[in-house]
């Protein structure tokens, strides 16, 4: 077993942050070590918490994580900032409102930043996921940054997504438009003492009556997270979901195929690898680059012919 494996199984929070950084380094021995680490599991409910900027999540991850421990939960916290987690930005200002929890050793807060690469980060974050879940916390919650097309693929790491809106934002068509609505397992109304709010409801059980959801209806919970209100019942519908996910069929299935597309990405993954460096160590092929004639259709064709009759992976 990998040695940062054995550590990690003896819960040396060093080892789960080295851990996590291989995986975001995308090191050599990533695969070796993820595999170590995935006998390790011990399935914590995985939860993506995403919404625009301004729609209190931060707030409300942190009002979700005084509920968690206070039922004697252990949680880790992963969230995902737009740059660099040492630069500032998010992880300075929203990440602040978490002060409190930074010294409790029953969390655990890693900052993950997207670095302008949003599926090589959907990546890391699902095999993070897994790091922390072999450490042994119960609940694993991600925070992502915005609403959009761009954010399918975190979305897609979770077992549980909640989307947070407010009222009054338009957050609600943009979320349509983008396909999200497909994706949520249940919506978050928060600063629900703000006019609009039952609007903004009513507006979301349609639109989720075109969408016509098969199995599971995302359940719409309202939230002051500035009052702590609607936290329990906000837990509460997430266990709702996770038992749906383990007792269902509908459920098994959706299971089956995050784990059918997984193994897709991870094959994916090492393929592009290989390529990339097959045609990295190939001059002429690196000449084609600077000619502005360049049909890309025809190389790509004739590249990857290439690569598969050398047998592949050509550099063990």
């Amino acid at each position: 077993m990998h040695p940062l494996a054995e550590r990690i199984k003896q819960q040396d929070i060093r080892a789960l942050a080295r851990a996590i950084t291989l995986v975001e380094n995308d090191a050599p021995e990533k695969l070796d070590l993820l595999s170590d680490i995935f006998s390790l599991k011990k399935n914590a409910h995985y939860i993506g918490i995403t919404g625009s900027p301004g729609a209190g999540k931060s707030s409300l991850v942190n009002r979700l994580l005084t509920h968690l421990r206070e039922q004697g939960l252990t949680v880790a916290v992963i969230a995902v900032d737009p740059t660099s987690p040492f630069s500032g930005g998010a992880l300075l200002g929203d990440r602040v409102r978490m002060n409190k929890h930074f010294t409790d050793p029953g969390i655990f807060i890693r900052s993950m930043a997207t670095r302008g690469s949003l599926g090589g980060l959907a990546r890391a974050t699902k095999d993070t996921l897994r790091v922390c879940d072999a450490f042994g916390f119960d609940v694993i919650l991600v925070e992502t940054v915005g609403v959009g097309q761009s954010e399918l693929d975190i979305m897609k790491v979770a077992d549980t997504t909640a989307v947070v809106l407010t009222p009054n934002s338009g957050d609600v068509l943009q979320i349509f438009k983008a396909g999200i609505m497909e994706i949520a397992d249940l919506f978050i109304l928060n600063k629900a003492d703000l006019p609009g709010v039952e609007r903004l409801k009513t507006t979301l059980q349609e639109y989720m009556m075109i969408a016509d959801p098969k199995g599971w209806v995302p359940p719409i919970v309202k939230t002051i997270s500035t009052q702590n209100e609607g936290i329990q019942t906000l837990w509460e519908e997430i266990n709702r979901h996770r038992t749906y996910l383990y007792e269902t069929e509908h459920g098994a299935e959706r299971r089956k195929q995050q784990l059918k597309l997984e193994v897709y990405d991870l094959i994916r993954e090492e393929i592009w690898r290989d390529v990339a460096e097959t045609i990295g160590d190939d001059a002429a092929k690196q000449k084609a680059f600077g000619q502005t004639d360049t049909d890309p259709y025809q190389l790509a064709k004739e590249w990857y012919g290439d690569w598969k009759k050398e047998g592949g992976n050509t550099h063990d």
